[in-house]
Formats: structure tokens, sequence, C-alpha cells
């Protein structure tokens, strides 16, 4: 994992700037889509292997985040338009082979643009997050998941989400991935610094709540559309205390060729806090699903 592999530089998709993370080179695209509160430096332990893999491995900061455009008004942060964005970056670097990878809302980004068919992919990745159809079974029938996903509703009070996120420069920011890990050690200060910087860009803050804002609904009513019919790998850390392991069963009818792993005593940040055995799973797999460089 030779982070000095990885470059950055801005790209324009979507009619917006991306600053991107990139390792590898070519058409052979895989896009990994990072969560609330990341930055395209959560997938700084896989973009080079994604590249010895055969892939041009490829993250963003998502609109609104880091050093990409923040666009004004909640509308802007619809999921519609966060599917675009992921079609526009493809499109972008002249994919030839999509693999998507997306952990918490890059997940949730990436499994609507599966289920929505927005573009052809060759296979995709989720880690933490469930399929939308399975997401509204749980919440509706399970008070636990009700209870875990609270702060979601706190996330829709106009302002103080924003002052209790980014006070004491951003502290809230840096507790959010300690206190949730199980292994504290993957987040040093230089990697918090990092998140807390992020938080407290002018704009930032609102911003990466607006896709929370703007699509509450859609995180419990994305309809399921036909099965899935490219190879899914879900990794899931087991210990993630804000969504419950009853959301990595029931996939059967959803997804044709699903593949789950379970990592035992990672939090919710696992491609962050587990890198080599994320990173395992995921060369193992794509080695059994001809989605490597021998197989290309």
């Amino acid at each position: 994992m030779d982070a000095s592999r990885i470059t950055t530089r801005t790209i324009e998709a979507n009619g917006l700037r991306f600053a991107v993370d990139e390792a590898g080179s070519g058409p052979d695209i895989a896009l990994c889509l990072h969560g609330f509160p990341e930055s395209r430096f959560s997938w700084r332990h896989q973009l080079p292997v994604l590249a010895e893999l055969g892939w041009h491995a490829v993250a963003p900061d998502m609109r609104g985040y880091g050093g990409s455009d923040r666009p004004g008004g909640l509308a802007a942060y619809r999921m519609e338009h966060l599917v675009a964005d992921t079609a526009g970056l493809f499109e972008a670097f002249g994919a030839r082979r999509r693999l998507l990878v997306g952990h918490d809302w890059g997940a949730f980004v990436a499994w609507n643009v599966a289920i929505g068919r927005r573009l052809p992919l060759d296979g995709l990745v989720v880690m933490n997050v469930p399929h939308p159809t399975i997401f509204r079974r749980v919440l509706r029938r399970s008070w636990r998941q009700r209870v875990r996903s609270l702060y979601v509703a706190f996330f829709q009070i106009p302002r103080l989400p924003e002052w209790v996120l980014t006070r004491d420069a951003a502290a809230a920011v840096g507790r959010a991935f300690t206190g949730m890990a199980v292994d504290k050690s993957a987040f040093p200060d230089s990697v918090l610094d990092h998140y807390r910087d992020n938080a407290v860009k002018p704009g930032a803050m609102t911003a990466m709540l607006n896709y929370y804002r703007a699509n509450l609904r859609g995180l419990a009513e994305t309809g399921a559309g036909p099965p899935i019919d490219i190879p899914v790998l879900m990794v899931w850390g087991e210990e993630d205390t804000a969504l419950g392991l009853e959301l990595t069963e029931g996939y059967g009818p959803l997804v044709r060729d699903f593949t789950l792993r379970r990592l035992p005593g990672v939090s919710h940040w696992v491609q962050q806090e587990a890198p080599g055995r994320v990173n395992a799973v995921l060369a193992e797999w794509l080695a059994e699903r001809g989605l490597t460089r021998a197989a290309g």
C-alpha cells in the first residue's frame, strides 16, 4: 500500500469540478465514493491495491466535500444529482470497464446507480450500507435500528448540527471516528486533522449535511427495481454502532450474484480501520469474478 503512488488533480464532470486522488492508469476505472464525514482520503489504503489489480483507481471528493465544488441550495444534493456525478466521473475518465466502490453515503449512491441502471457496471462493492429496500424493511420493524438512526433526525434541524459539529475546530468530527472505532490507533491525530480541517471549510458542513436533508425520504423509500444482475460484494464491519447486522440479510431476491464478507471486531469505518483485511477480501473477490488485469 504505497501512498506515494497516489496523485491528486482536479477534473470536470457533470458541470462541477472534483478533486480526485488516483492510482494506476487506463480506461478500466474503479471509482471509490466516500461517506460522511469523510473525503477521498478515506480510500488511501485501497487505491494502490486496486491499481495493482489492473484498475485505474479514482477517489473523488464528492460534491460539497473537500476540494470539490460546493453548489448552493438543498436541491443540489438530491440523489439524482449524486448519481449523475457518478456517471459523469466515469465518462470524464473515458471508462471502458466500470467498478463502483462505495462506503457509507458513497455506498448509498452506488446502490442507487446499480438499481437505476444509470450506466453499465462490471461490479459493485458496498461497505457498511445496505440495499435501500433492506434498510426500509428493517427500519419499519426494528426499534433498535430506528434508535440507531436518530442522528439523521437531528441533522434535519437548521444550523444547530453545523454548530455542534464544527465548534472547537470540529472536535465532534474527530470523535465520530474515534468514538465508533474499535481500533482507535487507525485514526491518529494526523488523520483526524484532515477530516476536521475539511469540516470547517466555508460552507462545507452544510453541504455535507445536505446529503441527509435532501434525501431523507429516499433513505427509506428508494424502490427495489428489478434484481441487480452484476456481481455485488458487501464488506461489513460487524461492530457498526449505526447500522445493525440484520441489514446484511435477505439479498437473494435483490441481487443475483451477492457475496457478503463480515469482518468481526471492525467498526463502521471498515476500509480505514482494517485496510489489510478489506484489501484481501477485495483482491480475492475481484479475482473470482474475473475483474483483474489478468482477466481483462
